[in-house]
């Protein structure tokens, strides 16, 4: 009885696996449906954009059949051709004519029908997983019953049940692999849904974007129809109107290109003559400026000239950038210039105001890039007596420091070679260290072993050295912060000046001005 049960069941089970079965063929065969109704549609677009083309004649020529069976054409008849306007609206009713045919909204509708069935295998797909393990569970207790059986049975009783228990196993193999083929159909019904509601989504995507196109296409065809239409109101107004005034019309024109002929013979002679009057007036000036610098020079060397002979003091070194002006007497009876008062100043001109460069009071100064373009003057107090000394000119940029600065600023971080002179005001011998300026702070180190290595801020100075130096021109004063000074020599004083003009364009950049004390 036990036997024929599970027999029973295998059948019912096997019976519902053959319908499965058959649906997902259903199923498999919408695809090519789908294919085949987008062909027809695909051929009706071709029918339809055929029957667009216009022929001379829609019709078989009309012929009459003369003696001896010759054909005779009648004669055409001499019919003008449809207006533009019509031309237009034909092509209007045309295109939202062909925009209803390339529709595809019964295809979408196909897509959400199948889509739909696809949904309702999948719910089967679930009802018969809980049907196999169902099916599970009974041969289980099945084979428990048989076992239970076959330990209180003998001979052939024991025989016939352990065949009972093979046949079991065998269900439960079967079973199994019929689960394994119905997951491999529901993985199939799953990716068939996926692909038709992809597809349902992309024809919906592919309906809107067919209306767009199709209501853009009308609405510049109704543009071009009125604007067609005002261009030809205009035409026939100026038609009319150059009708009306015939001959006067031809007249004003011919005067009209006269005119336009006599203003291009007499223009470029204008425009030459006044082109060099303009370069006259140009050399004139140039001129008489030239002459007027030559005048304030001239003027100046007599008032140096003047005051030379006054005083007992002299200016000597190269007035530029990288050199040492020194202060020095001219005269036996002039008092010895180290015991003497000396400030130096500088200024935008000989005439105009200067300012103090404080700490300059030796009689040594070295030019830092800061004067460039000034006049720098020293005032000399001896016994009571004040004296002035003056450059000639203004100081003078290097030659090769502005290539030596650009070549620096391409680089993140410049490194300077550099001897500690004095720390703190006191003289400090060492050796060499690095001397580090960066776009953000500057460092003094010496290997591992760092000096100092400050951020730039208002506390941080640095200028060329204005007091007592071996080597003025190679020297920099550097206050990284209050309380600690250094007084640096570098190997050179183009090194020097690049130095201290990448400092103050980086503390600039920081919102920072790096000056000299007391400036």
């Amino acid at each position: 009885m036990m036997m024929s049960q599970a027999t029973c069941f295998w059948e019912e089970r096997q019976h519902k696996n053959l319908k499965t079965k058959d649906k997902i063929l259903i199923m498999t065969k919408v695809c090519p449906k789908v294919e085949v109704e987008e062909k027809r549609m695909c051929e009706a677009v071709v029918e339809s954009i055929s029957a667009d083309v216009s022929f001379a004649s829609n019709q078989f020529p009309s012929y009459k059949l003369g003696p001896d069976d010759q054909i005779i054409d009648e004669p055409e008849e001499d019919d003008k051709g449809p207006s533009v306007k019509d031309v237009v609206d034909k092509e209007t009713g045309d295109l939202s004519d062909q925009h209803k045919r390339l529709s595809v909204r019964d295809l979408a509708c196909k897509f959400d029908k199948n889509l739909a069935s696809a949904a309702k295998l999948v719910d089967e797909a679930k009802l018969n997983e809980v049907t196999s393990l169902e099916g599970h569970v009974m041969l289980k207790k099945l084979r428990d019953a048989l076992e239970f059986m076959r330990g209180r049975m003998d001979g052939r009783n024991k025989e016939e049940i352990e065949k009972a228990i093979s046949m079991v196993e065998a269900l439960a193999v079967k079973l199994t692999q019929n689960e394994g083929g119905l997951v491999q159909e529901k993985f199939e019904v799953k990716k068939l849904a996926n692909f038709l509601k992809q597809a349902s989504e992309d024809a919906k995507k592919l309906v809107n974007q067919e209306n767009s196109f199709a209501c853009a296409e009308i609405e510049s065809a109704r543009a071009l129809v009125l604007r067609l239409g005002g261009t030809f109101e205009e035409q026939e107004l100026c038609s009319k109107a150059s009708r009306a005034l015939g001959p006067n019309v031809e007249k004003l024109v011919d005067e009209v290109q006269e005119a336009r002929r006599i203003k291009r013979m007499h223009k470029p002679t204008k425009v030459i003559g006044m082109q060099h009057e303009l370069r006259d007036i140009k050399s004139q000036i140039q001129e008489k400026s030239a002459y007027s610098v030559k005048l304030q020079r001239e003027i100046a060397i007599i008032k140096r000239a003047e005051g030379s002979k006054s005083c007992p003091y002299v200016l000597d070194g190269a007035q530029s950038l990288g050199s040492c002006l020194k202060i020095r007497a001219s005269s036996e009876s002039a008092l010895d210039i180290s015991k003497c008062s000396i400030q130096w100043y500088r200024a935008a001109s000989e005439s105009s105001r200067r300012e103090a460069i404080s700490g300059a009071n030796r009689p040594v100064y070295a030019p830092e890039p800061f004067d460039v373009g000034r006049v720098i003057q020293a005032d000399i107090v001896s016994n009571g007596q004040k004296f002035a000394v003056t450059t000639d000119g203004p100081i003078n940029t290097a030659a090769s420091l502005q290539s030596r600065v650009e070549s620096l600023l391409r680089k993140s971080n410049s490194e300077f070679t550099v001897v500690i002179s004095q720390m703190n005001g006191q003289d400090h011998s060492s050796r060499s260290h690095v001397f580090t300026v960066g776009k953000a702070r500057i460092k003094l180190s010496r290997g591992w072993i760092t000096k100092a290595r400050d951020i730039y801020s208002n506390s941080m100075q640095l200028c060329g050295v204005r007091g007592n130096a071996n080597v003025p021109a190679k020297s920099l004063f550097w206050q990284p912060r209050k309380g600690l000074t250094f007084l640096l020599t570098f190997e050179s004083e183009q090194e020097r000046n690049a130095a201290i003009v990448l400092s103050r364009k980086y503390a600039y950049d920081c919102n920072v001005t790096l000056v000299g004390p007391d400036d």
